[in-house]
């Protein structure tokens, strides 16, 4: 068990050591505490409609950025309307 252990933790560290692993991994995580920095200050009836509003925007413009098969006019309308949903609930 300690072997297996010793052998996992080894494997994850020297895939730290490869950059393109690392970065993302660290770029994803710095993203992740911030997140956190700023919902702790937000009230939960507006965090969520906003996160999860911002997690499908995010998705759709990722989705197109990579070159994804995707309807490309859907996926604008649809995040112009998250984004004027996410603007009704912040004013």
């Amino acid at each position: 068990m300690h072997q297996r252990l010793l052998a996992s933790f080894r494997n994850w560290l020297s895939l730290l050591l490869i950059w393109q692993y690392s970065i993302p991994f660290l770029l994803n995580l710095s993203a992740s505490a911030t997140f956190f920095a700023i919902l702790s200050n937000s009230p939960i009836s507006l965090a969520v409609p906003v996160t999860n509003a911002t997690t499908f925007a995010a998705t759709a413009v990722s989705a197109m950025l990579l070159g994804e098969e995707t309807r490309v006019l859907y996926a604008l309308f649809g995040t112009l309307f998250i984004t004027m949903g996410v603007w009704i609930c912040i004013v």
